[in-house]
This record gives C-alpha cells, sequence and structure tokens, in this order.
C-alpha cells in the first residue's frame, strides 16, 4: 500500500511557494497591459545609472594614468635631447681636433696648386735623359739632344766599323763555301750521269728479255687455244644432234599422256605438259553435267513445294492473329465496362461517407469555454 502519512520537505514546499510567488508576480506583470506597454524599470534604470557612474570612473582613472604617463614620457624626452645635445657638442669638437691634426692644407691632393713655396720647391724642366717627366708631349728632349752625345756617337762609330768588318768576314765565308758546293754539285752530277747510263743498259737487257718470254708466252696460248675452240666445235655438233634425237622421239611430239600426270594426285595434272582429255574423260564430263542438271531442277522443285507451304502457313498465322487480336479486344472492352461499374458504386460510397461525417460526426462546435483556457499562465 501506498503511505501517505509520510511528512512533508519543507525545503521543497518553500520552494515550491515562492515559485508560486514569482509566477504570480510575473503574471500581474505581464497581464497588466499599462504596465506592460507604458511602463519602465526601475532597477534596470538604476542598474543603467550605476553603470555609467563606474564607466565614468574608469574613464578619469584611465586619463589620470595617461597623464601620468605623458608627464613621465616628457621628462625621458628632454632628458634624451640634453644627452643628445651633449653628444653632437662632443662630436663636433673630436671631428674639429681631427682636422687639426690630420687635415692640414699640406696633406690635400690639390695643395700644389696653390703652394705658396711651389716656385721655390720646383725642378728643371729636364734632370737627366730618362726623366719620366718628361714624355711624349713635354718638348723638352728631342732626338741627337740627349746629355751624352758625344760617348754615343763615338760608340756608334766603333759599332759600324766592327758591323763591317764582320760583314767582310762572313762575305769571304760565304764565297768559300759557295765554291766548295760547287765543285761537290759537279762531282755529284758526273756521278748521276753515270749511274743514269747504267740503269739505261740494264733496262734496255730487262725489256729485251721480257719481250722473248712474252712471244713464247702468246704463241704457247694460241696453241691452247686453237685446241679448246676445236673440241667445243666437236662438242656443239654432238649435243645438236643428240637434241634433234630427243625431240623426234621424245614424249613431247609424241604426245604421250603419261607425262602430264602430277605427283600430288590422280586427278591432277601439269598444265605445261597436258595435251588435252582424251574421249572417255569428255563422255564422263557429260554424264556428270546431265546428273548436275537434273539434280539442279530437283533441287528447284523442292524449293517451290516449300515456298508454297510457308506462305500458307503465314496465311494461317494472319487469320489467328486476326481472331486473337479480336478475342483481345472484347475482353478490354468487358473490363472497362466493370471498372466503369465499379467507380459508379465506390462515387456512391465515398458520397454517402461525406455526407455521414457531415451531418453525424462533424457536428460539435467550439464554445467560449474552449477559447478562454487560452492564455491563463505566462509558461
Amino acid at each position: 500500500m501506498y503511505k501517505l502519512d509520510l511528512p512533508i520537505d519543507r525545503k521543497e514546499a518553500a520552494a515550491i511557494e515562492r515559485r508560486k510567488n514569482q509566477e504570480e508576480q510575473r503574471k500581474s506583470r505581464i497581464f497588466n497591459a499599462k504596465t506592460r506597454q507604458i511602463g519602465i524599470d526601475e532597477q534596470a534604470l538604476e542598474q543603467q545609472a550605476k553603470d555609467r557612474k563606474q564607466m565614468e570612473l574608469m574613464e578619469k582613472r584611465r586619463d589620470e594614468a595617461f597623464a601620468a604617463d605623458a608627464v613621465r614620457n616628457d621628462m625621458i624626452g628632454q632628458l634624451l635631447e640634453k644627452r643628445q645635445n651633449h653628444d653632437t657638442r662632443e662630436l663636433n669638437k673630436a671631428m674639429n681636433e681631427f682636422r687639426m691634426l690630420h687635415q692640414q692644407p699640406d696633406s690635400r691632393r690639390e695643395f700644389d696648386l696653390y703652394d705658396p713655396d711651389y716656385l721655390k720647391k720646383d725642378k728643371p724642366a729636364r734632370v737627366s735623359d730618362q726623366d719620366p717627366r718628361c714624355g711624349i708631349a713635354s718638348l723638352q728632349k728631342f732626338e741627337g739632344e740627349d746629355l751624352n752625345s758625344k760617348a754615343r756617337k763615338k760608340y756608334q762609330a766603333e759599332q759600324t766599323r766592327e758591323w763591317a768588318e764582320q760583314q767582310m768576314r762572313e762575305k769571304e765565308q760565304a764565297e768559300k763555301n759557295q765554291k766548295a758546293a760547287d765543285r761537290l754539285y759537279e762531282l755529284k752530277m758526273r756521278e748521276l750521269d753515270q749511274r743514269s747510263m747504267d740503269l739505261a743498259d740494264a733496262e734496255a737487257q730487262c725489256r729485251r728479255a721480257i719481250d722473248t718470254a712474252t712471244s713464247d708466252y702468246n704463241k704457247a696460248l694460241q696453241r691452247e687455244q686453237e685446241a679448246k675452240d676445236a673440241l667445243k666445235k666437236q662438242q656443239d655438233l654432238d649435243d645438236n644432234a643428240t637434241e634433234v634425237a630427243n625431240h623426234i622421239y621424245g614424249d613431247f611430239l609424241t604426245e604421250n599422256p603419261a607425262v602430264a600426270k602430277s605427283a600430288f594426285g590422280p586427278n591432277r595434272v601439269i598444265p605445261d605438259r597436258w595435251k588435252g582429255m582424251s574421249p572417255e574423260q569428255l563422255e564422263e564430263i557429260r554424264r556428270t553435267q546431265e546428273l548436275q542438271r537434273k539434280e539442279a531442277m530437283r533441287k528447284k522443285e523442292e524449293e517451290s513445294r516449300l515456298d508454297e507451304e510457308h506462305q500458307r502457313i503465314a496465311k494461317a498465322h494472319a487469320r489467328a492473329g486476326m481472331l486473337m487480336e479480336r478475342e483481345k479486344e472484347r475482353r478490354e472492352e468487358a473490363i472497362r465496362k466493370q471498372l466503369a461499374s465499379e467507380n459508379r458504386v465506390l462515387s456512391s460510397q465515398q458520397k454517402a461517407h461525406v455526407e455521414y461525417l457531415d451531418k453525424e460526426v462533424y457536428t460539435n462546435r467550439p464554445t467560449a469555454g474552449y477559447f478562454m483556457q487560452f492564455n491563463t499562465t505566462t509558461r
């Protein structure tokens, strides 16, 4: 059995009561048209004002922080500016000292252009013959105007005398060499002439020996060729006689039918040896042709009989098809009539069912109490 005497949970009861009160308060707010349409939410407004004050306080604190940060940045900027000015002064001071020590006017590359002591320091235009300052366009040194011209001329005279003596010695030596060469050339020519004469005699003797040997060889060849010609002539005569005999007594002229038989079968012949068929063979061919003609006529009559039979069967099939088509049409007409009858019955039944629903079933109309049950809670 169910226990109905259980104690009520106070916390649960309190929670239920609290929810009921909240629901009633919610109903009073929601179902009150005046409050719902033109009323205000004081709590929301108070919360908005509180939030705005808090935001203003935060903005003020942020502005103060920004101001303090700006002051600190200004102080840092002033310190940096002082340091930069000090560094600039020190740099300028060091630069001036460097210029005083390492960038004097006399150390410049173009100082010689405006040196006040230029004439005192200047050298003569030409110090020696190998002065590097005297170039092509200096116009300070010409041919024959060197400083040691006397010594140069003396050296040139000695050099000319030595060259002349050397040329004389070379000329004498050349004449001696030419005479020796001429003598050697003459001796060589004599030797060559003697050798040419000896070679000519040897060549003449050799040519005479070759001519003699060639003549003997040609005579031997002539005799051999004459013997060969005689032998060949005799062989040709014998071959011609044999060929004539073969033609006269051969199978070709005698028309021997045995030579036309082929080795590939008894019914095959060699075309170039076959002289035609015998009368017996021709008679056999005519008899075979007659049998073939009769067989062809029989086949033709058989084909015509089969065609007539096929036409008769086709006509019978056509008549049967027409009868079947008519039977099919009659059955379809009966089915259509039956379907129309069934559709009329179903239509009347459907109409009666609709009238029954409208008159007997759907007769309950909603009243005012049905509509009053809506909008009774806030959920």
